[in-house]
């Protein structure tokens, strides 16, 4: 404990590093931090009209409740595997995609990551500009602006900053979403409401679709938030730390989302922030209000835009070889990244939930099958053991083009297609299905599976254990039950 205090006291406030690995001398940090993180960036606003959309679009009380609870589970799961590689490998999530893509091949997923966070980005901008725009008796525009400011300030202080402001984000969102379930109690009937029981499959499974995309739209970059734990950190603590935080989060959030849009008579869509804090009160109450809404978008938001930078970082890095990032290009690139979010809220802002849920729903076609392929390589095929310098080689083990990864990625966007439903596109199998869009397990079983099968056969070579850079001359080994080559040697 000590040494993490020390190591924590010495860490600079403006993060110094980007995609590069993080040496064991500057790890630092408790797994407590990964639940209050993620605690802290499920419990915002977001994520309650995520809830309401499952009644919204047709649902009823109980079963959107069941429904959101198991996609916490099945998504949160998912979330939480990507989270526990962090402090193994030292690397931010996509990076590592090279193993399953090749060095140059992970650019693919990653292009699309990256639009994922812009669009996360967009979305909680438009929240939190309505936010602001009452607190300070502002337009929602300048609101907008307002809170795009300080996303890029946080975004450009870094990792520590991230994580002090998930532990306050999480202590003011425990309070503010204790005080109004206290008033919804007050003002509802919710006994009522959960008598009301109309199962559909088509708005169960939406449900559900709704919280597992939620949370596997995390796993993209979950491990950014790990990787700077040290590398003898249980993974299975981290992946309960990081998991729990999230579910938690999400279906306290999307519990109220749920309460709010049943009881609402038709004037939670379009007025989502307003309808919220309305049942908490008015002046002072409702200024606090407000501001913790805001303040709770600011860690997801802010998660997205630093994810974007490492995406961004990462595919730049792939084609031009080592990038090192000064605090100048660091705050170019979240200027770009912000400055194009900003934009995207501006101009669709008055047309958010209808496209909001389209966009989390569509999103999975591409999430999905890159989630099941890193899961298996990582804990069934090389089971934890990467040549971490090699992933910076195009000419090393792991090449440019990784056939193999990408034409299973490829195929599971494909097998999905026929499955999905949204606005964007609709397959020819919904109709047959009662309107249910089963694309996203399709996605997750049918390319793990494929996957699997034919990585056990034209695999690549293996390292015999994880290889990690050299640190500060010494050899750096990883710790294995046999016997094997150094990992690197001085």
């Amino acid at each position: 404990m000590a040494v993490n205090n020390e190591r924590a006291g010495i860490t600079p406030l403006i993060e110094r590093r980007s995609i590069d690995y993080i040496p064991e001398a500057e790890r630092h940090g408790r797994l407590f931090s990964q639940f209050t993180l993620w605690m802290g960036a499920n419990l915002q606003i977001t994520a309650i009209v995520t809830g309401a959309l499952a009644v919204v679009l047709g649902g009823d009380v109980f079963w959107s409740l069941i429904g959101l609870l198991i996609g916490q589970l099945l998504g949160g799961g998912v979330m939480a595997l990507h989270a526990a590689q962090g402090p193994k490998l030292g690397l931010p999530q996509m990076i590592s995609s090279r193993v399953q893509f090749g060095v140059y091949g992970a650019a693919i997923p990653i292009v699309l990551v990256c639009l994922m966070y812009l669009g996360f980005t967009a979305t909680g901008t438009v929240l939190s500009g309505q936010a602001l725009g009452q607190l300070f008796g502002v337009s929602d525009s300048v609101g907008i602006l307002i809170f795009a400011s300080v996303i890029v300030l946080v975004t450009v202080l870094g990792y520590r900053v991230i994580h002090w402001i998930g532990r306050v984000a999480s202590v003011i969102g425990v309070i503010a979403f204790v005080f109004l379930f206290w008033r919804l109690m007050s003002q509802t009937d919710v006994g009522a409401l959960l008598q009301i029981r109309h199962f559909s499959w088509s708005s169960f499974l939406l449900a559900v679709s709704l919280a597992a995309s939620w949370q596997i739209a995390f796993g993209p970059y979950v491990a950014d938030y790990s990787r700077y734990l040290p590398s003898a950190t249980s993974a299975v603590k981290t992946f309960f730390a990081a998991g729990a935080g999230s579910v938690i989060g999400a279906q306290v959030a999307m519990i109220l989302g749920v309460f709010a849009a049943a009881s609402a008579n038709g004037q939670f869509a379009g007025h989502e922030v307003a309808y919220i804090v309305g049942l908490g009160g008015t002046g002072a109450t409702a200024a606090l209000l407000y501001f913790s809404i805001a303040f709770g978008k600011v860690t997801i938001s802010t998660l997205n835009s630093y994810g974007s930078f490492m995406c961004i970082a990462t595919i730049i890095s792939g084609f031009k070889g080592h990038l090192t990032v000064t605090r100048m290009q660091r705050l170019v690139f979240v200027l770009f990244i912000v400055g194009a979010a900003t934009l995207i809220a501006l101009l669709g802002q008055h047309s958010f939930l209808g496209a909001f849920k389209s966009f989390i729903l569509f999103l999975l076609a591409f999430f999905t099958p890159w989630s099941a392929i890193n899961l298996v390589d990582y804990y069934c095929i090389t089971r934890e053991r990467y040549d971490v310098p090699a992933l910076a080689d195009p000419n090393g083990r792991y090449g440019r083009w990784n056939l193999l990864g990408i034409s299973v990625y490829v195929f599971g966007v494909l097998v999905q297609l026929p499955f999905i439903s949204t606005k964007f596109y609709t397959g020819p199998l919904v109709a047959a299905l009662g309107d249910v869009d089963i694309s996203w397990i399709i996605g997750l079983v049918l390319p793990a599976a494929v996957y699997y099968f034919c990585a056990k056969k034209w695999h690549s070579a293996v390292p015999d254990q994880l290889i990690l850079p050299v640190e500060q001359n010494r050899v750096v080994q990883a710790k294995t039950s046999g016997t094997g080559r150094a990992a690197a040697q001085a």
